[in-house]
């Protein structure tokens, strides 16, 4: 039977975050990301949301490699979860994002082998030959990867925008990029996360003009940026500007401190040890000589800087000569949490400036001008459009098509497709397993059912019914009713709740605990009729049958 070039979707379609691509023949399977998203409001307990691995697990001989285009959770997040149930395939990637993914795994006692690529770098993996570009993102290290299969090369943008002017001078190998695409490219996956928006993304440099002039602006003040930990280069920006503002700085928060020390080690980052100061020796420096970098920009609920908004920090109290520069964007599903910190630190007495005030973030994602220039430069044959919500993929396709690229030569995928890249096209396979996972403290995987139960208390409480029956004839005596988060029965609807209660149960006959199930239904009937036809509810009913 004639081998498939297939691609399999197993997160970052349909959905912003939980990135994980299959690119499979015959007998061998790259993973390109293994990525992690954040759980929505109504994920209620649920600490990260993860990728379903079964497809890989059922094929783990299969999996050769994982390559992981950068270093944010959304690409890298779920590698440690992956690798609980798997440890043969060698990691590639950029020295930081290997960084991230070494420390990540030695929370979890594991480990792996990695193999660290650079722009250009080529490797052979079984029947593909892969090559690596550098694009510019929002955090350091983040390649494009071109993939040789025996049926064409697969070309994969990562996450990416472009820009000119990038902090570390590392452009764009817009000559390399050009020179694949006139070779011949198969098929392009692009990045989509910011195909709604027209134009160009501002530079980087941009954005630590904004922050100059504010501290400028500042100088009688403390001043505190929140950012997102993994952005070296805006992380690099602050601390410049800080240190020509006679500034020290204070880190505030484990991943900013983390993430920093990495960044010096791996010399990412470049600043001279004196400027740090720890939160204690900052007692002894004025105020508007401190910048303080902490965690906190997506509204985190114990992160530095929601603590310092709800005044729980315990070393730093925001008031009036605070100025507060958030320095990000929101990510979907957080804007609620960021804004009630922004309220909060507004309360407080500070200045808040943010992206609605002043260009103190530039997205990590290309805008249209900017997917338009990729295509251009790689001019695929065959387009499926990746990373995003439905409506970015749609849109997304739509430039492809106004580029150039027959419709009929565009996908959409879904969640769990499956695609073989065929000589004459794109073909829809059988869907693959595909979905969501879920970690809730050490407890991984379909907790659905678990997070169900968690919906219906949080809706209509719960009602506990303790019925004692004797030990010598079984007959039982009057119920104990609790109620926890509904609102409260009158004296007269529990006196009925208990006649009704020892009615149902008073002709089933208790021999011992093999029956007690028997007297449990009858009391989860008998409260659950009478409390709809009260009040239209349904709590949790918790029998609980005792002797005595």
């Amino acid at each position: 039977m004639a081998k498939k070039l297939k691609i399999g979707f197993l997160g970052g379609v349909g959905e912003i975050g939980k990135n994980m691509t299959v690119i499979e023949y015959g007998d061998s399977i790259i993973v390109i990301d293994v990525g992690l998203t954040f759980p929505s409001e109504e994920m209620l307990g649920v600490d990260v949301v993860i990728p379903d691995f079964s497809y890989l697990v059922e094929n783990k001989e299969k999996v050769k490699a994982v390559i992981c285009t950068h270093g944010h959770e959304d690409h890298i997040g779920a590698v440690p979860y992956l690798f609980q149930v798997m440890d043969q395939p060698t990691i590639f990637g950029s020295t930081l994002t290997l960084g991230l993914i070494r420390a990540k795994l030695e929370e979890f006692g594991l480990k792996a082998k990695m193999k660290t690529v650079t722009s250009g770098s080529e490797i052979s993996i079984d029947c593909f030959k892969v090559k690596f570009f550098k694009v510019c993102h929002s955090i350091a290290g983040a390649l494009a990867v071109a993939i040789d299969t025996p049926q064409g090369v697969i070309f994969h943008t990562g996450d990416f925008k472009i820009d000119h002017t990038p902090i570390d001078n590392e452009k764009m190998d817009f000559a390399a990029l050009a020179d694949l695409g006139r070779k011949g490219v198969k098929l392009m996956l692009s990045d989509s996360t910011n195909a709604e928006r027209p134009g160009h993304t501002i530079s980087e440099r941009k954005v630590g003009e904004s922050i100059s002039r504010i501290f400028a602006a500042h100088t009688g003040r403390r001043i505190i940026v929140a950012t997102f930990a993994s952005n070296l280069h805006r992380i690099q920006q602050i601390l410049d500007i800080a240190a020509a503002n006679n500034r020290r700085v204070v880190l505030s928060g484990r991943s900013v401190v983390k993430v920093v020390e990495l960044g010096k080690t791996l010399k990412l980052l470049r600043y001279d040890d004196s400027l740090i100061v720890n939160e204690n020796a900052m007692k002894k420096i004025p105020p508007e000589k401190l910048c303080i970098i902490c965690t906190g920009s997506q509204g985190e609920r114990v992160s530095a800087l929601t603590r310092m908004a709800a005044g729980e920090h315990p070393s730093i109290t925001v008031g009036i000569k605070d100025t507060v520069i958030i320095s990000a964007s929101a990510i979907p599903g957080n804007e609620k949490s960021i804004y009630n910190v922004i309220n909060s630190l507004y309360r407080l007495g500070a200045e808040v400036i943010y992206s609605a005030i002043e260009d103190v973030h530039t997205s990590g994602h290309a805008h249209q001008e900017e997917l338009k220039m990729m295509l251009s430069l790689i001019n695929p044959k065959f387009f499926i459009p990746v990373h995003g919500e439905f409506r970015h993929l749609k849109i997304h396709a739509g430039i492809a098509q106004s580029m150039g690229i027959p419709k009929e030569n565009i996908l959409l995928p879904e969640l769990g497709w499956s695609i073989e890249v065929a000589k004459d096209g794109l073909k829809k396979l059988d869907n693959i397993k595909a979905g969501n996972a879920y970690v809730d403290g050490d407890a991984v995987g379909d907790l659905e059912p678990v997070i169900k139960d968690r919906r219906q208390l949080s809706a209509d409480g719960f009602i506990i019914v303790l019925l004692s029956l004797s030990v010598e004839n079984g007959k039982p005596s009057a119920p104990e009713i609790i109620t926890r988060g509904m609102a409260a029965l009158s004296e007269e609807d529990l006196a009925e709740m208990k006649k009704q209660v020892l009615g149902a149960v008073k002709n089933i006959k208790y021999i011992n605990s093999d029956n007690r199930d028997a007297i449990k239904s009858a009391i989860r009937r008998t409260v659950r009729r009478m409390l709809y036809s009260i009040s239209q509810s349904t709590p949790m009913i918790v029998p609980i049958v005792v002797e005595k």
